[in-house]
């Protein structure tokens, strides 16, 4: 879940004809047991990876691929998603098979059964998944003709289809299932793998597959299985609806026991979760899926990042521009959002014979306000900034809180500035985004560089995405920080930077993103007189610093675990009475405290002060004044902090500076992180 390693220069070993890749690397002293153990080999020549059991016909370079780096967790997850194939085909017979690749920190595969499965399946399932790995079976590959593939899948009706697809699965289909079926046939040659008895070299099972695989089961170090799930074969919902079975595996039984803790962590943390025990958001079914209402407490919270956003764009230089939700289809067309991005945005409106579109961006719109009159290079750079509610089509499988959502308001700008100003321009918004996140307690990030794909999707000149390129790139190494390469991930008018924050449990969010684009001026007629009176195209400059006010939200409550710093908490101060006769007493201390700009709530409810007190703690309050009939007659309060220490016998005025100045300061730590005046007792 943390960015990929960079890699690191590793001395090639030589494979020489006719002998095994794995006698080669146990001739170097190559690592063959634990998480360092080598699972395949990469084969320098091709990059291709290859099973330990290839034998090249001409001597060749290879390098070993360890247990515990991405690729060998690939092979792992793959390796391990046969072997639960395999099981369920022997407790399931008749089980017809789909696809089975890995994935982000683990794997699926598809089936379609008689009936879907239930969590005492999937008991049995990894069970018999043991006896297989503790076997030992031998993966074996050999390769095969389609008509002979035919034949022997010919109760495989998926199986089937992807041959029909081989070369060309990973272009249709929804694109986790894309790359599946890609995993499954890969290029021209067919390969099948056999799961051979170790002892007798019959064959136990065998899979359509394009490897590479470990050389046994045994090597499968640490698996599990997770959850089962409805999912359409190849991802289009006019395909047939399979039985999904999702696992996890890793390279070791301390990495696989170290990935459940941090779900369990995650799952504890689950902003899903949270928004409901804290009153903050909700998805009525009323209104339709991923479309997010925010109740008062969490509208507390969202004002806060929108205050705060607003104030910074404008002390950068951008002006506050607003546009309307829907727009007529041509304003898309001429975008090139219509033609390449029609499949994420809502069904067109018939109003007036035109069709008109909910707006899926806001940069069009943008295009519109530079174009409405003449601009001069003495306006450049022009930056606008508006908070654009848009609209995108995500399909039900994958939408998920707030997260994933198909209402959303971007904190959407965008920059029109000379081919000269855009470096310096690239490296304003860079620093403006990662100030950003660190003002909200994200400092631990790296950069991800998303450039041009061989796909269609893509337009523009190779010069003009080179040249792009190579700009974001140079401001992105000049931050220091690890910059990663995402070959094919660019946008299809120009290539992106965007920033990959990791969060308290350590996992990785995608949050703001900057992109370089020469197509939309130049689609739009945008230009500007420059100094020598001629017409020139502007570059634009898109960024969005929250990326969505709605994803940010989400991230920001598992970050926090919903205990959101003083200055972003709902509630920042909760008073409690110990008897109803201090209640006047604690209104007027929240009056001095509302005077202050503090959000403050008397508990004046019929609770015990005891259930009072866990109720501030199970809803995350930062601060809470108690007070008792002496505390009244001081002028005083009982100070407690979120991790339950105290303070007793605060002065109010005192307790109204510490909790002023703890907001004003906007910190992000926890205010229970400071040391408390005086020694911290037991809540009585």
């Amino acid at each position: 879940m943390s960015a990929p390693p960079s890699p690191t220069a590793v001395t090639p070993i030589r494979v020489p004809a006719g002998t095994t890749a794995l006698q080669a690397l146990k001739d170097a002293g190559v690592p063959l047991k634990g998480a360092d153990a080598a699972v395949v080999v990469r084969d320098l020549s091709t990059g291709e990876l290859k099973d330990l059991a290839w034998t090249p016909a001409a001597d060749a370079e290879v390098e070993p691929v360890p247990a515990s780096s991405a690729d060998g967790r690939a092979v792992i997850r793959h390796s391990t998603a046969h072997v639960l194939a395999q099981a369920v085909q022997d407790l399931f017979p008749g089980t017809r098979l789909g696809i089975g690749p890995p994935v982000e920190n683990g794997f699926y595969y598809d089936f379609d059964p008689e009936r879907p499965f239930t969590p005492e399946d999937l008991q049995a399932l990894e069970k018999r998944m043991q006896a297989i790995v503790k076997q030992g079976q031998n993966f074996s590959r050999r390769e095969i003709g389609d008509d002979e593939a035919r034949t022997e899948l010919a109760h495989e009706p998926f199986k089937l289809e992807l041959i029909g697809l081989k070369g060309g699965a990973g272009q249709d289909g929804a694109d986790e299932a894309a790359e599946g079926a890609d995993v499954e046939v890969g290029g021209a040659q067919l390969t099948m793998y056999d799961n051979l008895d170790p002892r007798t070299g019959d064959r136990l099972w065998t899979d359509l597959c394009r490897g590479p695989h470990l050389p046994r089961t045994s090597t499968i170090p640490a698996f599990a299985l997770t959850r089962s799930a409805a999912a359409y074969w190849r991802g289009s919902e006019k395909n047939p609806q399979l039985q999904r079975v999702y696992g996890t595996a890793w390279e070791s039984k301390d990495a696989l026991k170290a990935y459940q803790e941090q779900v369990a962590e995650a799952e504890r943390r689950d902003h899903r979760r949270l928004g409901v025990e804290l009153d903050l958001f909700s998805f009525p079914d009323e209104i339709g899926s991923g479309l997010v209402v925010f109740h008062p407490k969490g509208g507390v919270v969202k004002r806060e990042m929108e205050d705060y956003v607003r104030r910074r764009h404008i002390e950068e230089g951008f002006d506050y521009v607003g546009t309307p939700h829907i727009s007529k289809a041509q304003l898309f067309e001429t975008s090139g959002h219509l033609p390449y991005y029609a499949d994420t945005m809502f069904p067109p409106m018939e109003l007036e014979n035109s069709e008109y579109y909910l707006k899926a961006m806001n940069c069009p719109m943008h295009n519109l306000i530079f174009r409405s009159r003449g601009r001069s290079y003495r306006e450049l750079p022009l930056r606008f900034f508006e908070f654009g509610s848009v609209y995108r089509y995500e399909k039900s499988g994958v939408v998920h809180g707030l997260t994933r959502v198909r209402g959303l308001t971007q904190d959407d700008s965008h920059s029109y500035v000379t081919p000269e100003q855009a470096p310096g321009e690239i490296r304003h918004l860079l620093a403006f985004v990662l100030g950003l996140l660190r003002d909200f307690g994200l400092d631990d990030y790296y950069l991800e560089l998303s450039t041009r794909g061989e796909s269609e999707k893509f337009i523009g000149s190779d010069e003009e995405w080179a040249v792009a390129t190579a700009v974001l790139e140079e401001a992105a190494r000049e931050t220091g920080l690890e910059l990663v390469p995402d070959p094919g991930g660019a946008a299809f008018y120009g290539p992106k930077i965007s920033v990959q924050a990791r969060d308290a449990i350590g996992r990785t969010w995608q949050m703001s993103t900057i992109q370089y684009d020469f197509n939309q001026p130049a689609r739009f007629g945008l230009e500007f007189s420059a100094a020598d009176g001629t017409r020139q195209q502007p570059v634009m400059i898109h960024s969005a610093k929250f990326g969505s006010i709605e994803r940010f939200f989400g991230v920001l409550t598992e970050h926090y675990a919903g205990a959101f710093p003083a200055w972003l908490a709902p509630v920042q101060v909760v008073g409690i009475p110990i008897t109803d006769e201090q209640v006047p007493y604690l209104t007027d201390v929240a009056r001095q405290l509302r005077a202050r700009g503090i959000r403050v709530e008397v508990d004046d409810s019929d609770d015990r002060m005891q259930k009072k007190i866990r109720t501030a703690s199970k809803q995350k309050v930062p601060f809470v004044l108690i007070a008792g009939a002496t505390d009244a007659e001081a002028g005083a309060v009982s100070f407690r902090y979120r991790d339950g220490s105290q303070r007793n016998g605060v002065p109010v005025a005192e307790a109204v500076e510490q909790v002023a100045a703890w907001i004003t300061a906007r910190t992000n730590t926890d205010p229970t992180a400071a040391e408390p005046a005086g020694e911290p007792v037991a809540a009585g």
